[in-house]
């Protein structure tokens, strides 16, 4: 029996970069599929009790910078726990991995996914730029014609589908 796992994630989410490749390798050692699924959590946060980073409590946003350069230290991943561009919108980089994914598949969209976590986390790059994201897909072998295909309704109600479902999923 095939299993598979509904990975819901934000864009320019730290800890989705900590565990980016973490979960793509548990899941194919465990012979499941993952289901790529970029969301908006500034919604989810909005009916969850969540709060985007900027409203939380000055402690809680100082502890939040330690446990991230534990965790980063602890998996041995380069982080900017404070990159030149965060917070950053995360919509278009969604949108354009979900066009990754239906163009290309899930691999692709993982590994296009893990170029953009790269790219503000590591690389001090501005994924709401769509010359960042067009530089990402030439840099993973992909077509440009992604990004074209990411504008379209299509992609863009899978992306509040996405969004949805994770509300939905509680």
């Amino acid at each position: 029996m095939t299993h598979t796992i509904d990975y819901y994630f934000a864009a320019q989410s730290p800890w989705a970069y900590l565990g980016h490749q973490r979960i793509w390798n548990l899941a194919t050692q465990a012979g499941a599929t993952l289901r790529v699924m970029p969301v908006d959590f500034g919604q989810v946060f909005a009916v969850s009790g969540g709060l985007p980073l900027g409203k939380r409590a000055p402690q809680r946003q100082k502890y939040r910078l330690v446990e991230l350069t534990r965790f980063s230290q602890a998996l041995n991943m380069p982080l900017n726990v404070e990159p030149q561009f965060f917070p950053v919108a995360g919509d278009d980089a969604s949108r354009v991995i979900i066009a990754v994914d239906q163009q290309h598949g899930a691999q692709a969209a993982m590994a296009y996914t893990g170029a953009v976590f790269n790219a503000v986390w590591a690389q001090q790059r501005n994924i709401a730029d769509a010359h960042v994201l067009a530089e990402l897909l030439h840099e993973c072998s992909l077509e440009n014609s992604c990004m074209a295909h990411a504008q379209t309704p299509e992609v863009q109600a899978i992306y509040a589908q996405n969004t949805q479902s994770a509300i939905d999923a509680h």
